[in-house]
This record gives structure tokens, sequence and C-alpha cells, in this order.
């Protein structure tokens, strides 16, 4: 039972690692610039990261959702779900707020890059706020804003089924102890 878990476990961490990984090939390689121009292999190379990357999301997702139909229950399956909406729901905040940037450059005071755009987008996942970028339009703050109550969604959602499984966990082993002959604690 101990190594089935182990294994279980491994492939859990496997399939969030990878679902980040793809999440990002999507948000750095997307292209965003059609103009080929002199660095087209450059193009070619975002594109073909964009294409692997969605290939591999679709294939995660597709192995999650066969794996939550086997087992609904499982704490895990439900976590590794909600995690990997999250990276999704990231990504997309995150070139939202890039391109919001780069056509409308009063929206925010600090997005330059891809990489600035994602950082503000975990920053604000993570309710850091350290400031250094900030909404200063008001397009930019209705979005930073539906990102926060998404956020507290999911943080809530993810503590629910993680306590739940905890829960259940020391209900089944008090159940077992109970069945093995076992006096609960403080009887007898």
């Amino acid at each position: 039972m101990k190594q089935s878990r182990e294994i279980s476990s491994r492939r859990h961490a496997l399939r969030r690692i990878l679902s980040v990984v793809f999440a990002l090939l999507i948000f750095y390689g997307i292209p965003l610039d059609w103009d080929l121009g002199s660095d087209w292999a450059g193009k070619v190379a975002g594109l073909s990261a964009f294409l692997a990357g969605i290939a591999g999301l679709v294939w995660v997702t597709w192995r999650h959702v066969l794996r939550y139909l086997e087992e609904p229950p499982a704490t895990g399956g439900r976590v590794d779900g909600i995690l990997l909406l999250l990276c999704v729901v990231a990504m997309f905040f995150a070139l939202y707020y890039y391109r919001l940037a780069v056509h409308y450059p009063g929206q925010f005071d600090g997005i330059v890059t891809r990489t600035d755009a994602l950082y503000y987008t975990i920053v604000t996942l993570g309710t850091v706020g350290f400031g250094d970028i900030h909404a200063t339009g008001q397009a930019a703050r209705i979005a930073t804003m539906i990102q926060i109550v998404f956020d507290l969604i999911v943080i809530g959602t993810l503590l629910a089924i993680t306590s739940s499984g905890i829960t259940r966990r020391l209900e089944t082993a008090a159940g077992q102890n109970t069945r093995d002959g076992d006096m609960p604690s403080g009887e007898g």
C-alpha cells in the first residue's frame, strides 16, 4: 500500500510539474506579433513551443479527466484539477496583462515584458503585492480585481479539498482501529 501511495504521489507531482511547464510553453511561445520580419526562426521556435504547450496541456487535462472518472473522490486528483485550472487561468491573466500593457501603456506601471506580466500575476495570486508593478488604469484594476476574487475562490477550494481529505483519512484510520479491537483513546 505504501509503495502504491508513493507511486501515486510521484504521478501527481509529475502531472503538476508538467502542467506548469506546458502552461509556460504556451505563455512564452504564443505568437502575439505575426510579423515574421528578420527573426522568422525565433517566431517558428516560439510557435512550436506554443503548439507543444497546447498539446501537452490537452494531454495532461485528458489524463486528469480519465483519472477523475476512475476515482472521483480522490483528494489528489481533485487538487490536481484545481492546480491545472490555476495554471491555465494564471497564464491567461498574465497574457491579458501583457497585451493590455503593450497596447494601452497607461494601464500598468512596470509591465514591459511577458515575464513582468507573469511575475505580477503570481504576486497577485500569492496576495503579496510588492508594489513594484501595479495597475494604474481602470481596465487593469478591474482585471486585477477579477483575478483576486478568482484566486480567493481557488485557495478556499484547495483548503476545503485538503481538509476534507485529511478528515476522511482520520475517520478511516479511527474506524480501522476500532475494527482491529483497539479502543479509541480516552475509553476503557
